[in-house]
C-alpha cells in the first residue's frame, strides 16, 4: 500500500511538471510584427485604402522654461523709512503716477522745515551784508575825500604830518571795511545757494516718502506690509508694466546654434494643453557653467489664460529623420497587440505592427511596414 502511494505521487508530480513546462513554453511565444501564416490572418475588405509613405519628420527638443513679463518693474525705496500703508494688491491694475506705497515722512518734513528756516536766515544775512557794504562804501568815500584834502593841505603846509597820517589811517581802514563787507556779501550769497540745495535735497527725500507707479500696468507681487521697514535696494512691489509676456527657457549648448533672433518657434503651455507661436527676441550670450545651457527669451502672443510664472516648453528643431507614417484610425488593437489591414495580391490580411510616437493624426510605425504598402481604414 505504501509503495502504491509513492508511485501515484511520482506520476502526479510528473504530469504537473509537464503542464507547467507547456504553459511556460506557450507564454514565451510572441507575435512578431508582420503577417501571421495562417488562414485567420485573412480579413474582409476595409472601407477605404491608404498608401503608407515614408515621410521626413523633425525631432523636437523641449527646452523647459517659465512665463515671465516682457517688462517687469521692481518698485524700491530710495530712503530708509517705516512703511505706513500699501495701497495695492496682487492682480490690481494701476495707472501711471498712482500711489503704491506710503512711507513715514515725519523726519523728512522736519528736515524740509529746518532747511527752509536756514535758507531764510541766509537771505537775511545777505541783506545785512548788503547794507553793511553800502555803509562801508559811504564811509570809504568820506575817508578818501578827507585824505585827499589833508594831502593838499599838507603840500601847502596848512596841515601837519600827524594830520596826514591820521587821515591816511582812516582812509585805509575804510577801504579794508569795504573789502570785508564785499567778502561777507559773497559768503552770504554762497550760504543762500547752499541752503537752497539743502532745501532741494530735503524736498526730494520727502518726495521719496510716496512711491508711485512709473507706468501703467498690473501688480504681480506685493512683498511688504504696513509696519515693515523699507530700505534702499529692497523690492517692495513688482509690476508688469506692459501686457506682453514671454517664455524664458534654458537651451542646451549643443542646440544654441540652431536658434537665431527673430525665429518663430512653438511654445507648449502644459497647464492649457495648447501650443502658441513665439518669436525669439533675445539670446543671452553666456552659458551657465553648471547646466551648460543658454537663456533664450521668446515673446508670446497676447492671449488670455497665460500668466507669469506658468510652466512652458520651447520646441527647438533638433534633427530630421525619415519614418513610415499611417493614420491613427487605421490601427486596430487586440489586447496589447496592434495591427493594420494590409493589401497583398488583392487579398486583405492582418499585419501586426509596432507603433512609436504620434504626430498629429498620424502615428510612426517602428516595424511591420516598409512604407510602400496599401493599408485599409474602417470608417466609423
Amino acid at each position: 500500500m505504501k509503495v502504491f502511494k509513492i508511485i501515484l505521487f511520482i506520476i502526479t508530480a510528473t504530469v504537473f511538471a509537464v503542464i507547467i513546462a507547456a504553459n511556460q513554453l506557450y507564454s514565451n511565444e510572441k507575435i512578431k510584427p508582420g503577417f501571421v501564416n495562417d488562414n485567420s490572418s485573412i480579413i474582409t475588405q476595409p472601407d477605404k485604402e491608404f498608401s503608407a509613405k515614408i515621410e521626413t519628420i523633425t525631432d523636437w527638443y523641449e527646452a523647459v522654461g517659465t512665463v515671465r513679463p516682457r517688462t517687469e518693474t521692481r518698485i524700491e525705496s530710495q530712503i530708509a523709512a517705516k512703511i505706513i500703508s500699501v495701497k495695492v494688491r496682487p492682480g490690481q491694475k494701476v495707472t501711471k503716477g498712482q500711489t503704491l506705497v506710503v512711507l513715514d515722512s515725519r523726519q523728512f518734513r522736519s528736515r524740509v522745515g529746518q532747511s527752509k528756516q536756514a535758507l531764510r536766515k541766509a537771505i537775511s544775512g545777505k541783506e545785512q551784508a548788503k547794507q553793511g557794504l553800502i555803509a562801508a562804501q559811504a564811509a570809504f568815500k568820506q575817508a578818501k575825500a578827507a585824505f585827499e584834502r589833508i594831502k593838499t593841505y599838507f603840500q601847502s603846509q596848512a596841515a601837519t604830518t600827524q594830520d596826514l597820517e591820521k587821515a591816511e589811517a582812516v582812509y585805509l581802514q575804510a577801504e579794508a571795511e569795504v573789502k570785508r563787507n564785499k567778502k561777507a556779501l559773497v559768503g552770504a550769497e554762497s550760504g543762500i545757494k547752499q541752503a537752497e540745495e539743502v532745501v532741494k535735497e530735503a524736498s526730494i527725500g520727502l518726495g521719496y516718502a510716496k512711491l508711485s507707479a512709473p507706468q501703467s500696468g498690473e501688480v504681480l507681487k506685493r512683498l511688504v506690509e504696513p509696519g515693515d521697514m523699507a530700505l534702499p535696494g529692497k523690492p517692495l512691489i513688482i509690476l508688469q508694466t506692459t501686457g506682453a509676456l514671454r517664455l524664458e527657457a534654458f537651451v542646451r549648448e549643443g542646440l544654441i546654434s540652431k536658434i537665431s533672433i527673430g525665429d518663430r518657434l512653438e511654445v507648449d503651455i502644459k497647464a492649457l494643453n495648447k501650443r502658441y507661436d513665439a518669436v525669439v527676441e533675445e539670446i543671452v550670450p553666456y552659458a551657465d557653467p553648471q547646466t551648460r545651457t543658454f537663456l533664450v527669451k521668446a515673446t508670446l502672443p497676447a492671449v488670455s489664460g497665460i500668466y507669469p510664472g506658468m510652466f512652458g516648453k520651447l520646441l527647438i528643431p533638433a534633427s530630421e529623420q525619415k519614418v513610415v507614417l499611417i493614420p491613427i484610425n487605421a490601427i486596430q488593437k487586440v489586447g496589447q497587440l496592434e495591427f493594420v489591414r494590409l493589401k497583398e495580391n488583392n487579398v486583405w490580411k492582418k499585419c501586426y505592427i509596432k507603433i512609436g510616437k504620434t504626430i498629429g493624426d498620424k502615428a510612426e510605425v517602428l516595424s511591420g511596414l516598409n512604407g510602400n504598402e496599401i493599408i485599409g481604414i474602417e470608417e466609423k
